[in-house]
């Protein structure tokens, strides 16, 4: 495994993030079995990942849980673990969002799942139309003055919020958001047109969800076949989402490249993330310890600049992204 530092920061993180959204039970393409989960887990850290993100929405906070137990053996000075608030915890008021006082009531929710003292990436996982940005920021700073948070991060917005929680945090002197989690991939380039060109601007580490497109960018699904029950192609609409003609030739040109360099279709679309300038450490969601070798073999492909330009080629990243409203 090779390393590089989170943004502007000092902190050294492995160029793959191990996702945990896989690790609980909420959805039946996830692997539903704790054992099994704390095993790849241990597998992942002896590959050397030290980077491990997850969210306390994620199946209502059985994959924090999952995460804490996994991690409990390892030396935690090394480890970097993120996790995310925003989402809705409970019915209820107060339930979800980004006031002050569910940021101070799930970080500690979140500190007593993942059994650790510290979290080292706290992130915002949406933006909330009503919390005023300055509420937000100013919560996470008080939790990075405490020390109950190392870092702080964003997901998935606007340039426009992303930009004005930045200038906030300047000109309020709060904690600055070290690092932002949008979606990215080889058929999902429209952050390029968004939100990636602040972050390269500002210092920020970017650490993409997504990175292989739910399954789409390994291969395993066909134009004129429906996807196999059992994957998140046959569960979810947002994979099948993808099955567009052009995403189908970005995919002709990942497997053209992979046959062209001995690698597997996956280990093309991650490496040609790996590649990217912008790019911290995409968050690959391994299911089996197959999956997880694979990922990480990745990391040692290298491309050329015309292959890359092939993969490339037929997208034309647009903001917003064709279908949004």
């Amino acid at each position: 495994m090779t390393y590089t530092t989170l943004g502007d920061t000092g902190v050294d993180v492995s160029r793959l993030c191990l996702g945990c959204m896989n690790f609980g039970s909420e959805r039946p393409w996830m692997m539903n079995d704790r054992d099994a989960s704390i095993d790849l887990i241990h597998e992942a850290l002896d590959h050397g990942i030290n980077f491990l993100d997850t969210a306390n929405v994620y199946s209502t906070g059985e994959s924090e849980d999952i995460v804490g137990d996994a991690v409990a053996s390892a030396n935690r000075d090394e480890l970097v673990l993120a996790t995310k608030v925003f989402g809705e915890m409970r019915d209820g008021p107060n339930g979800s969002g980004l006031s002050r006082k569910h940021i101070l009531d799930q970080v500690e929710a979140s500190l007593d799942r993942l059994d650790t003292d510290y979290i080292d990436l706290y992130q915002i996982h949406r933006w909330d139309d009503d919390t005023p940005i300055e509420e937000t920021l100013a919560a996470l700073d008080r939790l990075v003055e405490t020390g109950r948070v190392r870092y702080i991060g964003a997901s998935t917005m606007t340039a426009y919020e992303f930009t004005k929680a930045l200038y906030t945090s300047d000109i309020e002197d709060y904690s600055r958001f070290a690092c932002m989690q949008p979606e990215y991939s080889a058929v999902a380039r429209y952050e390029e047109a968004n939100l990636l060109e602040v972050c390269n601007r500002e210092g920020v580490g970017v650490i993409p969800w997504s990175p292989l497109a739910g399954g789409f960018l390994t291969g395993k699904y066909e134009r004129e076949a429906e996807p196999t029950e059992g994957t998140r192609g046959a569960a979810s609409e947002s994979v099948r989402g993808y099955f567009t003609e052009e995403n189908w030739a970005v995919l002709d040109a990942v497997r053209d490249v992979a046959a062209e360099i001995d690698a597997t279709p996956a280990q093309v679309a991650l490496a040609w993330l790996l590649e990217r300038d912008v790019v911290t450490a995409p968050i690959i969601g391994p299911r089996s310890s197959d999956h997880l070798r694979e990922n990480v073999d990745a990391v040692s492909v290298d491309l050329s600049d015309e292959e890359a330009a092939r993969i490339e080629a037929p997208k034309t990243p647009r903001w917003p992204a064709p279908g949004s409203d």
